[in-house]
């Protein structure tokens, strides 16, 4: 049975006090609060922590300090300013909307939900987030945060993922949602699951509305919210080729714009199957002159595992060779600036920076 005898007054109230001693108020994005600098926040902090996205931002905004300059910028450079905050598709989107928005909207956010939401990459929470903390609208937001606290404050049991779940979370946000304030408020329910009410180990005696939290109350904070039911994930395994020429470059393969990784620069695979003399003289004309194997390892999706071994392959060319340039690259490992990778193509050049060194 949760807990509905709650007013929202009580509280937003005790929350916006709470926020104006403890809150965060010195986050890159607020400092200037411009509709583009919340949208590539808010984007950014879809499945990753703040700290994290701190330093990605601040790269970013320095590349692309206005809506414009990223909806002219090329795939390459926004993807090379992406690598390493993973979900790929974000960045897709991001570049995607902002090219709509220069197009179609003239350059300024729409400031209509439903608008928003048809744009690529923005969602019902993060387009009441971007109205809420641009523009001051009064809209509810429910991300990962948000859903923690609904969830323990008022008791929900089941997974946020399912839809009456889901549904139930939106009602409490929206009662709890004040009338004014609302900028201050959306970022301090955020905050505090951020800082508070977090995952593990959270901080109730610190809460500001622990007195009434059901979770709280009757000991069940390390049981709410309710975990996703569990499901085996597979593992696949792939074999990532290092393929040196005699300069000593490395070859990358442009991955589909679609897909994991979809858009960076990636190491050419190979099944465990495949012959890898047969494979390169069909594939690129390239004859294998030695092969050393590096320290398999596993890289983990939100679906899958994937176990890589990577080979490094020093290679010749005995003819004339013919590649698209627009998916083959030889590259210098030895430059500092790197197109955008895949986290797991980084961690193997490293490596072989690391060989090269010995």
């Amino acid at each position: 049975m949760f807990n509905t005898n709650l007013t929202a007054d009580s509280f937003s109230t005790q929350l916006l006090r709470w926020f104006a001693d403890h809150g965060r108020h010195d986050l890159p994005w607020q400092h200037p609060r411009s509709p583009y600098r919340v949208w590539l926040a808010e984007i950014m902090l879809q499945q990753t922590q703040v700290q994290t996205v701190i330093g990605y931002f601040n790269r970013f905004v320095s590349r692309f300090p206005e809506l414009a300059d990223l909806a002219a910028a090329s795939t390459d450079d926004v993807m090379q300013h992406w690598a390493g905050l993973g979900y790929y598709a974000r960045a897709r989107n991001l570049h995607k909307t902002a090219q709509i928005i220069c197009l179609e909207y003239g350059g300024q956010f729409p400031q209509d939900p439903d608008l928003l939401q048809q744009l690529p990459g923005i969602g019902r929470s993060t387009a009441a987030a971007i109205l809420a903390q641009a523009f001051a609208q009064r809209h509810a937001i429910l991300d990962g945060n948000v859903k923690r606290v609904l969830c323990r404050y008022h008791g929900i049991h089941g997974w946020p993922g399912e839809r009456k779940v889901q549904d139930l979370l939106w009602q409490f946000a929206e009662q709890h949602t004040p009338a004014t304030h609302v900028v201050d408020y959306t970022q301090a329910i955020m905050d505090m699951g951020a800082t508070l009410c977090t995952r593990t180990r959270p901080r109730c005696v610190d809460c500001p509305v622990n007195h009434d939290c059901y979770a709280h109350n009757q000991n069940c904070v390390s049981q709410l919210p309710t975990g996703k039911p569990r499901q085996s994930i597979p593992v696949r395994s792939t074999r990532m080729l290092v393929l040196r020429d005699a300069q000593g470059r490395v070859l990358l393969e442009k991955r589909p714009p679609s897909g994991i990784w979809g858009g960076l620069w990636s190491l050419p695979e190979t099944s465990e199957e495949s012959d890898l003399q047969t494979d390169c003289q069909q594939r690129w004309g390239l004859t294998i002159e030695a092969i050393h194997a590096g320290i398999p390892f596993r890289h983990t999706f939100s679906h899958y595992h994937l176990d890589i071994t990577p080979l490094y392959l020093q290679v010749k060319n005995p003819g004339f060779c013919v590649m698209e340039e627009d998916r083959w690259l030889w590259y210098n490992n030895a430059l500092s600036d790197r197109p955008g990778l895949p986290a797991p193509v980084t961690v193997i050049l490293n490596q072989l920076s690391e060989l090269d060194g010995l």
